[in-house]
């Protein structure tokens, strides 16, 4: 058996040294958390790096997932809860289990002046269970789109929001198990405002999209 030599105190490094590597290791975590750990898990980008690399989208679909899910649990622990009404009594119908939109989403007020709308963008998506897509409108602060959107029969879960400079989420709205949409969307700021779906019908579902308004671009993400 071989004892091991005891280093020379010259050959371990001074208190200087380890207070400079550790301070050295503080600066790059940190560095990598703000660029980069906050931007794609989060959706926080303080530096806009992470918009740079794409970061920030994904951190904010991320965030929308994990809300869906605990909306999902919460919708399943509900059902499971839910007494039957008496045999005597009859059930009021439900209707889907849509958040109410803010006062920038406003409802159309009568379906025939969307039949009659002349509209400029109609686009399709096609979504497997469990996928999810994303559309925006490019808008100045205070411009009004006109759209619609439903789908072929199955129930989608969505969410209406935008997101701009300094601006990561701005919800108007959003709501689970629903098939068809449509009002004004009104920019509370200059930037991409539009739409995300999440099909958790366990089928294939497709989604038409309609839209018309003061929009300079469209946006699509899956």
């Amino acid at each position: 058996m071989f004892n091991a030599e005891r280093p020379a105190p010259s050959d371990l490094p001074s208190t200087g040294r380890l207070l400079k590597s550790t301070g050295i290791a503080a600066v790059i975590a940190s560095a990598l958390l703000v660029t980069t750990v906050l931007p794609a898990e989060y959706g926080v980008d303080p530096t806009g790096v992470g918009s740079l690399l794409g970061l920030t989208e994904m951190g904010r679909i991320k965030m929308q997932l994990a809300e869906e899910a605990k909306a999902d649990a919460a919708a399943e622990t509900a059902g499971s809860s839910a007494v039957a009404a008496p045999a005597d009594v009859p059930s009021l119908p439900s209707g889907p289990a849509e958040a109410s939109p803010s006062p920038a989403v406003q409802p159309t007020p009568a379906p025939s002046a969307l039949q009659a709308q002349a509209w400029a963008d109609t686009t399709t998506v096609n979504l497997a269970p469990d996928d999810g897509y994303e559309v925006k409108l490019v808008m100045e602060k205070g411009a009004t789109a006109r759209f619609e959107w439903f789908t072929n029969g199955p129930k989608v879960n969505y969410d209406t929001h935008g997101d701009g400079a300094g601006i990561n989420y701005h919800g108007y709205g959003k709501g689970t198990n629903v098939d068809r949409q449509e009002g004004e969307l009104t920019a509370a700021f200059t930037g991409s405002h539009g739409w995300f779906w999440r099909n958790r019908s366990g089928q294939p579902v497709t989604i038409t999209l309609r839209t018309s308004g003061d929009y300079t671009d469209m946006k699509q993400y899956d």
